[in-house]
């Protein structure tokens, strides 16, 4: 059975289309550095999107609950990855038992919620203690610098290191790991050979709706997740935020 992939809107990384690939593979990153806590462990990931990090754990778990609010996403998911198994629901109140699963993912995700402070909480309630909340996030500093509000129409709040730890606390877990995910050497000589910015190559095109610069579209086409590096040296520095983070 073919499955048609979902509209690119903005709102979510989707696989499969080369303009999309350096965010793709900036997220697959994440989900691939965070993948052994979910060796043989029941797994819910808030807020699958398309599906494919979701599938991705699913490599390593004994199960994995795909959940996501949007309807035809949702479907989508359950059409494309049989292996889950896809809920439709609200972040806000996430429709399992307490103390139910062993690891919440949720990456790429919390900056689209208005009630992050009641997800987390959420996230708490269904954790087992001594589980663990798996979280990426774009790094407000360097994603949206010098603003209060988000660049991305999509974003209701970024945040920062130190934001992020706090809200983790605060609903009383423990951070083990605040990392950030950076360009390693490729994507660095992809930095310089576009003007200092192979991002800022890519929104120039976006938001001048033109065809894109061949070059451009070959080097972009052209990222693994390998070109990503993930270090807890200087989140405030890093692109995105990864964050472990245990229930006590």
């Amino acid at each position: 059975m073919t499955v048609e992939p979902l509209p690119l809107t903005g709102e979510r990384t989707v696989p499969g289309i080369a303009v999309e690939n350096y965010w793709f593979r900036r997220h697959e990153a994440a989900y691939l550095d965070l993948a052994h806590h979910c060796v043989g462990a029941v797994v819910l990931e808030a807020g699958c999107g398309e599906g494919y990090g979701a599938a991705l754990i699913a490599r390593h778990a004994a199960r994995v609950v795909a959940l996501d609010y949007d309807e035809p996403t949702a479907a989508h998911a359950a059409r494309t990855y049989p292996e889950l198994a896809v809920l439709r629901g609200n972040l806000a109140s996430l429709p399992l038992r307490d103390r139910s699963v062993d690891v919440v993912a949720n990456l790429q995700v919390i900056e689209h919620l208005w009630d992050q402070e009641g997800f987390l909480a959420e996230c708490a309630r269904v954790l087992r203690p001594g589980g663990r909340l798996l979280v990426t996030t774009p790094n407000r500093i360097t994603f949206s610098p010098g603003r209060d509000t988000p660049l991305n129409p999509f974003h209701t709040r970024e945040l920062a290191p130190d934001e992020l730890a706090g809200l983790l606390t605060g609903a009383g877990l423990a951070v083990e790991t605040l990392a950030g995910v950076r360009h390693g050497p490729r994507l660095r000589d992809l930095d310089a050979r576009f003007g200092g910015s192979v991002i800022d190559a890519q929104v120039a095109v976006a938001v001048a709706g033109g065809p894109w610069p061949a070059d451009l579209l070959a080097a972009v086409s052209g990222v693994e997740a390998a070109d990503f590096e993930i270090t807890a040296d200087d989140p405030d520095a890093s692109l995105d935020l990864v964050a472990v983070a245990v229930r006590t």
